[in-house]
């Protein structure tokens, strides 16, 4: 009969909208991915087979889809230099480092639970909200939009850039 699949919480939409959003908004800009919190790597499979990045995930779970390359490890910032691009799907416990990614690198962040500031209750437009005043205040140029899969679906992401890089080649 074979193994049973274990459905996953979330739009199964999710990792083919962001793997889509990744080529559209990044295409051969950037190459080494970041898939922090990324679970059995289902967003780094799509990034590497549909659009040859080299993705991998980072996270403390051991249970990788076969053929994706796994840091066993929590993320944090300093890691950022390696990649050219980090990406947090729903990052939990990660957010705050994903986020923290981008005063040195590019990041697409797509936040859910409110791992971002326990001193209040926050839902994901919240925390989204929250992350684009972060930037602003720390000079990151960022943009925000919705992606067209169920809530939470607010995703947050920079070019890698301070706003006083513009105009800089």
């Amino acid at each position: 009969m074979g193994r049973m699949q274990i459905r996953c919480h979330g739009d199964d939409t999710r990792f083919e909208v962001l793997a889509d959003f990744v080529y559209e908004r990044y295409g051969k800009s950037v190459k080494y991915i970041a898939d922090v919190a990324g679970g059995q790597g289902v967003l780094s499979r799509l990034l590497n087979k549909r659009y040859n990045y080299v993705s991998e995930v980072i996270d403390p779970r051991v249970y990788v889809v076969k053929g994706v390359k796994q840091t066993v490890s929590e993320y944090d910032s300093e890691m950022a230099s390696y990649y050219d691009l980090i990406i947090g799907l729903h990052p939990d416990e990660a957010t705050r480092p994903v986020v923290e990614s981008a005063f040195s690198r590019p990041v697409i962040v797509v936040p859910c639970c409110n791992y971002w500031d326990k001193t209040r209750k926050l839902g994901s437009k919240a925390i989204a909200e929250d992350i684009a005043l972060y930037y602003e205040k720390n000079g990151i140029e960022f943009k925000m939009e919705t992606l067209p899969m169920k809530y939470p679906n607010i995703v947050v992401y920079t070019s890698g850039k301070k706003t006083s890089d513009r105009g800089k080649k």
